[in-house]
């Protein structure tokens, strides 16, 4: 499978990832935190707004690494790649959340380990569903018209 993507690829890949991911997260982090839906949601979008321009970097570096070092994206690699992902994420959250919640940063932190108990599986499926479905409908119809 080819990993090199177009900035308009890794730009829908990013905003699709934060979508869904807003979806869910804005009502069940208002609900659990007893917070106005609209104050957890904006919390939310700036999370989004952070970690899609971090998603992108990241996704572009680890492209990159991958194509130097030819491995192959099994699940101990996607399990490194999303465990890398969110600890670069805990360092430009955390002290957010603190801020805008008034709360201090080791509750943010707890805040934030939450979080990431929902992003792992989550980008490690969203991951291998998107290059599934990238293998299937923009790489095959690629190789058969190369033919």
């Amino acid at each position: 499978m080819s990993m090199q993507k177009t900035l308009k690829e890794r730009l829908f890949h990013a905003l699709l990832f934060e979508f869904i991911a807003l979806a869910i997260c804005a009502p069940t982090l208002a609900w659990l935190m007893d917070q106005p839906l609209g104050h957890m949601g904006a919390l939310t979008l700036m999370f989004s707004l952070i970690a899609t321009l971090w998603n992108m970097v990241y996704n572009a570096l680890f492209d990159r690494a991958q194509r130097r070092l030819q491995f192959a994206r099994t699940l101990p690699v996607r399990v490194l790649h999303a465990s890398l992902f969110e600890l670069g994420l805990i360092f430009m959250l955390v002290p957010l959340a603190a801020w805008w919640l008034g709360i201090g940063l080791v509750e943010a932190f707890v805040l934030d380990i939450g979080l990431i108990l929902f992003f792992l599986p989550y980008t490690i499926a969203f991951n291998w569903v998107y290059d599934a479905l990238r293998e299937r409908w923009v790489e095959r119809p690629r190789e058969v018209l190369a033919r």
